[in-house]
């Protein structure tokens, strides 16, 4: 579960304006904060869980009070790459221990996409997880390196390395997999 620490009033211009309901973030910031976690994920429905959980902890834990934050944006972005790692936590132990009955099938999403765009897929999911949350964040979410570094509580100068490792890592895949 995330906890991040509530300090003064002071918005980031994403935020909007001061005294905004919980509701009035819902609405603008629940379709970009999505599509960051279905770029994290790859599953639009564990997405949807992952920003709705978000949302729901809010509630619960400031009564949906957003006043109390400092900048509502950030807390919900990095709570939402914060659920999204433990989604992808629980996946990983799942393909740890598969059942043994079901069988390997791609989705329908994936048959859908050009060959070119899926092998560039497959490439970012095997990235490690560092350089995979930073390349999506970069590069799918259009974050700053700044932003980056303060949604996934690494420095800038990391966020610049491990973009840099990241890329250079997906090139060389799909160099060896005839794609480039």
């Amino acid at each position: 579960m995330t906890t991040l620490t509530v300090t003064t009033v002071s918005r980031a211009k994403d935020d909007g304006p001061p005294g905004l309901t919980l509701a009035d973030l819902y609405e603008r910031h629940r379709l970009p904060l999505t599509h960051l976690a279905i770029a994290l994920l790859g599953d639009r429905g564990d997405a949807e869980d992952a920003v709705h959980d978000v949302f729901v902890r809010l509630w619960h834990s400031h009564r949906g009070r957003t006043d109390m934050l400092e900048s509502p944006l950030s807390y919900l972005r990095t709570a939402v790459v914060n659920n999204a790692r433990s989604i992808m936590r629980r996946r990983k132990m799942a393909r740890d221990h598969p059942p043994f009955f079901l069988p390997p099938a791609e989705s329908a999403e994936e048959e859908a996409l050009p060959r070119v765009h899926r092998e560039v897929l497959i490439a970012v999911k095997e990235l490690p997880e560092r350089q995979r949350e930073v390349l999506v964040l970069r590069y799918w979410a259009d974050m700053s390196e700044a932003d980056i570094a303060a949604t996934t509580g690494i420095s800038r100068g990391t966020v610049k390395s491990t973009s840099s490792r990241g890329l250079r890592s997906v090139a060389r895949t799909l160099r060896e997999r005839g794609q480039l």
